[in-house]
């Protein structure tokens, strides 16, 4: 798995859920992070390694730039002139692998601090969008809830309205009835009346 760039953290664009109850895909959320997790895992990795090396590198250095102490010569031997040359060399061998070392140890360092500082970089940028995403998923909560509470307040009056309507129709209909059978009974009465 190749390591994630800044770009691709912040290009990532995952699909827009179908609605708010769903959210987000949930695997393909899980993928991003595995691949997050993956790119701070190799650089840990990768740092680790770059810390053992400089240890290994400043423990050879340490025994190359501590020369053996040399025996004193007597002054009447010959090998004099030969000990101090062998001695001088291996001072300008310590001081290259001094300067080696401490080329190695600054390079890890940066190495170390960059590779920390692409990692907190990347972790700060994951809560980033994190927290965007729940922000943006509440903030359509909160509308979605806020029209249906207006569609509700639409359809609980339209219900009232209806009550009223049902109200004033059956007591029309009442009348309407009532007025009919005071009609047949005042034409059932008219014609025992004629007889």
């Amino acid at each position: 798995m190749a390591l994630l760039t800044e770009q691709d953290v912040l290009n990532i664009r995952f699909k827009r859920p179908t609605s708010v109850e769903t959210g987000y895909d949930e695997d393909e959320v899980d993928f991003f992070l595995d691949e997050v997790a993956e790119t701070i895992r190799e650089l840990t990795v990768a740092r680790d390694d770059a810390e053992n090396r400089a240890k290994i590198a400043e423990a050879r250095a340490s025994q190359v730039g501590e020369p053996a102490q040399p025996e004193v010569a007597a002054p009447d031997q010959a090998a004099s002139t030969a000990s101090f040359g062998n001695q001088a060399s291996a001072q300008q061998a310590g001081t290259s692998a001094a300067a080696v070392l401490q080329m190695a140890q600054e390079t890890y360092e940066q190495l170390v601090a960059r590779g920390q500082s692409e990692s907190d970089q990347l972790v700060g940028e994951a809560k980033a969008k994190s927290a965007k995403i729940v922000s943006d998923a509440e903030a359509q909560s909160n509308r979605t809830l806020a029209n249906l509470e207006q569609e509700r307040g639409l359809v609980e009056r339209k219900i009232s309205e209806l009550r009223d309507f049902e109200r004033d129709y059956r007591t029309r209909l009442k009348s309407y009835l009532e007025s009919l059978l005071g009609n047949v009974e005042a034409g059932a009465q008219e014609p025992e009346q004629n007889n």
